[in-house]
């Protein structure tokens, strides 16, 4: 990064989006298309140790194994969807590892999505919080699916022993209506915050 400052290549960046040339976010702007050119060009790295030769090296001609072109994929990222062209082989046999196959999100957004829980948020509101940020569309079942892979961590940290002091604790509860049979009772529902030792 401070290559790339030094080089002066930022300040002429910068201009660009001052003058409302170059948009930063969205599904054309400079992030997108920044994930976008890392993405595909660590794919063709990749691609070129398989097969054991750079593109357009003579040598290829002679190899058991060539490109065979690319196909389409979206995956979702934290700057929102990306449509990748992935690289393929003749043989069928390149595995990328980088948008691993079957993969439609890259991992940050996992951990996006899983912190998100964490902090308390449903399903719902997460689907709507990613489309409303980034723009990325996620069914609530997928949603659903990445926070169940982190369940049993989460319960595994809710059930830890407690220590043993708190010198600050927040107490608080909020009154919800909740459907007992057939009546309709106010219950509270407590909440305890506890500051540890070390804050």
């Amino acid at each position: 990064m401070e290559a790339l400052k030094a080089s002066g290549a930022m300040d002429e960046l910068m201009e660009q989006i001052d003058s409302g040339q170059l948009q930063i976010d969205g599904k054309d702007g400079f992030l997108n298309q920044m994930i976008k050119a890392v993405l595909e060009r660590g794919l063709q790295t990749e691609l070129s140790a398989e097969l054991g030769y750079e593109k357009g090296d003579p040598e290829g001609r002679f190899a058991p194994n060539s490109r065979n072109g690319s196909y389409p994929k979206t995956v979702s990222t934290t700057a929102g969807d990306v449509d990748l062209a992935v690289p393929r082989d003749r043989n069928g046999s390149f595995v990328p590892q980088l948008v691993p196959k079957g993969s439609r999100r890259t991992g940050g957004l996992d951990e996006m999505i899983i912190s998100l829980y964490a902090s308390g948020m449903t399903v719902r509101d997460i689907a709507h919080h990613l489309e409303s940020t980034i723009g990325t569309e996620l069914s609530r079942e997928t949603i659903s699916k990445i926070t169940d892979e982190v369940l049993d961590e989460v319960m595994a940290w809710q059930a830890r022993p407690l220590e043993p002091i708190y010198p600050i604790l927040y107490l608080d509860a909020i009154v919800v209506k909740i459907r007992d049979g057939h009546q309709v009772k106010n219950k509270a529902a407590h909440i305890a915050v506890g500051v540890d030792l070390e804050g």
